[in-house]
This record gives structure tokens, C-alpha cells and sequence, in this order.
């Protein structure tokens, strides 16, 4: 039993959320987002709340908790939004945004360049990566892709990480 899943999802006012033909679309002030859902768990849409119920399928108890989860993201996108910060740390490491793109310059001979996705804005305050959009899927999917240009080495930290994300240091070497 899901304990997400039991819970009915409360929209919002200014919130609109339908399903037809297995799409399911929340529209609201900010955006509108759209994902496909199987059979597997039904949707009853009201005024001010969707409850699901898990159909008699194999896959049925795993989605309902899952569908859920997106459908309360969705609204939270479409209303508020989400932020991803990423800390930049290393002698000479640095970023900018140049149009659609987001330029690292990060150790390597060369920079590296990663276009930036459709409703995904970037900003770079010194050495802090502010990523901000309203699909929390696109969006922790593009700050996992820029992280993994250089992601942070355990022995003197440098490299790019979550803001608030705890690197394992390693000791080194020691003389003898």
C-alpha cells in the first residue's frame, strides 16, 4: 500500500488538470506540463483534488505512489517552480552563460559547452550555478549533466557539486 498513493493530490486554485487518451496535463500560471500514464492506476479528477486507485495489475502497486509523485511535482512546477544551485570549487574554475548555452571552464585544455533545454534558465552568480525551471525531471536531469563535466575529486574537493552536498575526503599521501 502506498502512503503516497492514499493521499489525494489538492490542486490549487489556478490550476487545471485533465486526462484524455493517457495524457495527463496540468496547466497553470507558469506552464504546462504533460506526461503519458498506463492503465494501471486510475485517475479521478474534482474541482479541488485528484484521488488514484491501483487497477488489479502486476505493475499497479509500484505506480500508484510513482503517479502520484509526478502529478504533485507537475502542480508544484506549474505554480511555483524549482532551483537547483550548483558551487563550482578549484583554482581557475569558472562559468558563464553565453545565449543558450552554459560555458564551463574547469581544468580542461578546452571549455566545455552544454546547450541549455527548453524552460531551463541558467544564471552564474561568482562560482554558484543557479539552474530554474518548472519540470522537475528536466531539470535535475540537466544539473546532473553539468555536474558530471567535473564532478568533485575527493582529495582536495575541486570539481562541481550540489550546494549543501558533503564530499568524503581522502587523507593522501603522508611523508614518512
Amino acid at each position: 500500500m502506498s502512503r503516497l498513493g492514499k493521499q489525494p493530490v489538492v490542486i490549487p486554485s489556478g490550476v487545471d488538470v485533465t486526462l484524455v487518451d493517457g495524457v495527463l496535463t496540468v496547466k497553470g500560471p507558469k506552464a504546462t506540463l504533460s506526461r503519458e500514464v498506463k492503465d494501471d492506476v486510475s485517475f479521478t479528477i474534482e474541482s479541488d483534488a485528484v484521488t488514484l486507485v491501483p487497477n488489479k495489475t502486476s505493475n499497479a502497486p509500484a505506480m500508484w505512489g510513482t503517479y502520484a509523485a509526478h502529478l504533485r511535482n507537475m502542480i508544484t512546477g506549474v505554480t511555483e517552480g524549482f532551483t537547483r544551485l550548483l558551487e563550482i570549487e578549484g583554482v581557475g574554475y569558472r562559468a558563464e552563460v553565453k545565449g543558450n548555452e552554459i560555458v564551463l571552464n574547469v581544468g580542461f585544455s578546452h571549455p566545455v559547452n552544454l546547450e541549455i533545454p527548453e524552460g531551463i534558465s541558467a544564471d552564474v552568480q561568482k562560482n554558484v550555478i543557479t539552474l530554474s525551471g518548472y519540470d522537475k525531471d528536466a531539470l535535475g536531469q540537466f544539473a546532473a549533466n553539468v555536474r558530471k563535466v567535473k564532478k568533485p575529486e575527493p582529495y582536495k574537493g575541486k570539481g562541481i557539486r550540489y550546494q549543501g552536498e558533503h564530499i568524503i575526503r581522502k587523507q593522501g599521501k603522508k611523508a614518512v
